[in-house]
């Protein structure tokens, strides 16, 4: 086996644990909100706390990632993580599971950037985008499963419980990724010299921050940081409030809701794959603005359509398909959106990926948090919310369509040239 196959399965796991960690609370919500007496309002600000320290932290985290690489830096925010996976199984009230909640965002921040660095080191760029899918295609496997782990946990031990299990297993990842992974190829004992050749980028080179001034220049940088930040509006749902939404929004007991939910997960596991693959096959035939416009565009437009379509159903298995088909649908944009960041950001990867995180991210917390506030103002109705969410992704279908993967931030050849002169 290849040793960027071996880098690549690390990835998958450490992708796992970490949408298994991060859906946990969404399914356990209903449970925590009844047992600590938290309103639709309040619950927005507990599945937002996560994401606007997660937000704050991605842009140093991510460049982090590329100045000193991903081994030590996996390493700590996998440890940090998990300690406040199991620290949100003893919170007592809700301004505890907000603090908790923040920290935990805190040290999770980087994890994608860091993952997206190592990928940018480990392969060539006709595989980057295939990489990429299968690490957010292992996100998605991770939140399939999370329901059914939670529930017949938190059924049988209570929803503490789960917490204190899942924050366990990250410690054991970071065990055997610190002691095997190497941040360059050529640092790895036994790789072949094929392989090195196969993968190109040659001997480790010395880091330089990315050029903020030239990259905040960039219309091509704005365009994907609005665009990630209005996909995640409607991405985010489905991690912090579909559980709720399924039960108290359309009536599914606690096993129903369990099962209704993996179907998302499911769709978007296949997809992200699909996305991936399509990409680059497209990029090899109709070039490589083509290949990445058009799988991102087209997925998000199809994504809001199904957003809406579910928020003028009566039915509640109708709800279901329709929302797995959008969960599908904007994840073949996935992989191709931080493919699109290895595009532009050559080797600033993780600084470049941390801030389209970072925009998306903010919109996460904008969305979870007036998500309750439109429950709230609508007596309840959780099909609401869903109308705004719809209209992000068209949104952010169009910014797509017009960003230019051709067009780097850096040119590596001048950038080559600079280090060079620097050097005489």
């Amino acid at each position: 086996m290849r040793y960027r196959s071996r880098v690549l399965i690390l990835l998958f796991l450490l992708s796992i644990i970490t949408y298994i960690d991060r859906v946990c609370i969404s399914v356990a919500g209903p449970r925590m909100q009844h047992d600590l007496n938290i309103s639709p309002e309040r619950w927005g600000w507990v599945v937002g706390a996560f994401t606007i320290s997660y937000a704050l932290f991605e842009i140093p985290s991510g460049a982090m990632a590329d100045r000193i690489g991903a081994r030590a830096v996996l390493t700590r925010i996998v440890l940090w993580w998990s300690a406040f996976t199991s620290l949100t199984g003893v919170v007592s009230n809700y301004f505890v599971l907000l603090a908790v909640r923040f920290a935990f965002g805190a040290g999770e921040a980087g994890a994608y950037p860091g993952s997206t660095s190592a990928v940018s080191r480990w392969f060539p760029s006709a595989e980057r985008a295939k990489a990429t899918g299968v690490v957010w295609m292992a996100s998605r496997i991770g939140g399939a499963i999370s329901p059914l782990l939670v529930v017949w946990i938190q059924q049988r031990y209570g929803w503490r419980m789960s917490f204190y299990v899942f924050g366990a297993v990250g410690a054991v990842w970071c065990a055997f990724w610190y002691w095997w992974y190497r941040d360059h190829p050529a640092h790895m004992p036994g790789i072949s010299q094929a392989e090195l050749d196969e993968i190109g980028g040659g001997s480790p080179k010395a880091h330089h921050g990315l050029p903020w001034g030239r990259a905040l220049r960039s219309a091509n940088y704005w365009k994907l940081l609005l665009m990630y930040h209005t996909y995640c509006w409607g991405s985010y749902f489905y991690l912090s409030w579909l559980h709720t939404y399924l039960q108290k929004g359309r009536g599914f007991t606690e096993n129903e809701m369990a099962l209704a939910a993996t179907l998302p997960f499911v769709l978007g596991a296949t997809c992200n794959l699909m996305g991936g693959v399509l990409s680059d096959r497209l990029i090899r035939s109709k070039g490589l603005r083509f290949g990445r416009r058009v799988v991102g565009a087209m997925g998000l437009a199809l994504a809001g359509c199904f957003m809406l379509a579910t928020s003028q159903t009566p039915n509640k298995y109708l709800a279901v398909l329709f929302l797995a088909l959008g969960y599908g649908a904007m994840d073949t944009m996935l992989p191709v959106a931080w493919a699109v960041c290895l595009d532009i950001g050559g080797r600033y990867a993780g600084a470049v990926s941390g801030s389209m995180n970072m925009a998306g991210q903010f919109g996460s917390f904008l969305s979870s948090v007036i998500f309750g506030y439109i429950v709230a103002w609508t007596n309840h109705n959780y099909n609401a919310p869903l109308l705004p969410m719809g209209c992000m992704l068209l949104l952010s279908a169009f910014l797509f369509s017009r960003i230019d993967p051709t067009v780097p931030l850096v040119d590596e050849g001048e950038e080559s040239r600079r280090e060079l002169k620097q050097a005489a």
